[in-house]
């Protein structure tokens, strides 16, 4: 466990996508983005503590993206969130405790897995595209802090602070133009009890998208991304627990669904992030703004062309370890396919297109023999 300024930097790498998802979350919803912070907070240093490697955590990005377009047609209710999280709760505890994944990682090949990841490093893309139309100076700003420590870590071997840069950048930019935020604490958490008819609702709408995104992304592309960058295996199944207890205890109390994430750990690791000390400084972070700031405030302040640059670095990161594959075919065709569909949609069609792909190989091989 470290806790150097690298470590420091690292921990915000995956704020570009952690912070916008949360404050649009908070602005479509009745949950209170306070209490959403206070348990990312908690669950980012206990991961931090339990894996000694920065895992990260992030909010569910099917049900956020579910929550967010529902806003504008009259919302989903903050007892159908806590449903879908307590679903998924049991739904990978029971997952980390079976041979579930060890059936997955058996038959789900490779490139598949790649593809997911190198889909997620496309939607990095495509989410940044709508910070830098709407704040393109900041964007320059960002990009060109990110490029003066590329060029300074290699040349003059000091630590990458780019983000800690960036993200000062865009919050000064937004105290300039917004002015200071008000101070409040946060009050008692309240007990949100999903009635009998969210479930119902919330395993259709909200569960069935996020499992297989969960499994893949979140599970599997992490686990194989941690063995790329720290030689380290950490077993699906450990991860699928963790995601299991985060939200089992978290949702009940006014928390939104957590995951964790490639995309997440990839940001992490590209600005500086090496330990578990990443996290702990994330989730401090996290749960200073929970406890003392009107958060949804503080975070819109946040000049969004800088979220952007860090969206656009992270998603190299991505999508350079993506193209480690054995089938550079298959992982494309998800990874495209991952955008103009979905994540689900790609994941089925591309577990079908890789044992084609392999079904034919051996045919032709038979054939020559």
């Amino acid at each position: 466990m470290k806790f150097s300024l690298s470590e420091l930097a690292g921990s915000l790498g995956d704020f570009g996508t952690i912070i916008p998802l949360i404050l649009a979350v908070a602005l479509v919803s009745d949950l209170n983005a306070r209490y959403v912070l206070l348990f990312f907070g908690i669950w980012f240093i206990f991961t931090g503590l339990y894996y000694r490697l920065p895992i990260p955590l992030e909010p569910m990005k099917a049900i956020a993206v579910i929550v967010i377009a529902a806003g504008a047609v009259g919302g989903i209710s903050a007892g159908e969130i806590a449903a879908a999280g307590l679903m998924l709760g049991v739904i990978f505890l029971v997952l980390g405790y079976g041979r579930f994944f060890e059936i997955i990682d058996k038959w789900v090949p490779q490139s598949v897995v790649r593809g997911i990841q190198l889909g997620l490093a496309l939607l990095l893309f495509k989410s940044s595209a709508g910070f830098v139309i709407r704040d393109p100076v900041f964007f320059v700003i960002g990009v060109a802090i990110i490029v003066a420590f590329f060029i300074l870590v290699r040349y003059r071997s000091i630590p990458d602070l780019s983000s800690i840069c960036v993200i000062g950048a865009g919050f000064i930019g937004g105290l300039i133009l917004y002015g200071i935020p008000p101070l409040s604490l946060i009050p008692a958490p309240q007990l949100v009890i999903p009635l009998t008819g969210d479930f119902g609702s919330a395993f259709s709408t909200l569960v069935l998208p996020q499992v297989v995104l969960t499994i893949a992304n979140a599970i599997l592309a992490t686990s194989l991304l941690t063995k790329d960058l720290f030689a380290r295996d950490v077993p699906p199944k450990k991860l699928s627990t963790t995601i299991g207890l985060m939200n089992l205890t978290s949702v009940p109390f006014g928390g939104f669904p957590m995951c964790h994430g490639a995309g997440g750990l990839a940001g992490q690791y590209r600005y500086g992030a090496r330990t578990g000390g990443a996290n702990i400084y994330a989730g401090a972070i996290f749960i200073i703004l929970a406890l003392f700031f009107t958060s949804p405030q503080v975070l819109s302040i946040i000049a969004v062309g800088v979220l952007g640059a860090l969206l656009v670095f992270v998603g190299i990161e991505m999508s350079r370890h993506s193209l480690r594959t054995d089938s550079l075919v298959v992982t494309i065709f998800i990874g495209i396919l991952a955008v103009v569909s979905s994540m689900t949609v790609a994941f089925i069609i591309g577990m079908v297109a890789a044992y084609l792909l392999g079904w034919l190989g051996k045919n032709r091989v038979s054939r020559k023999c």
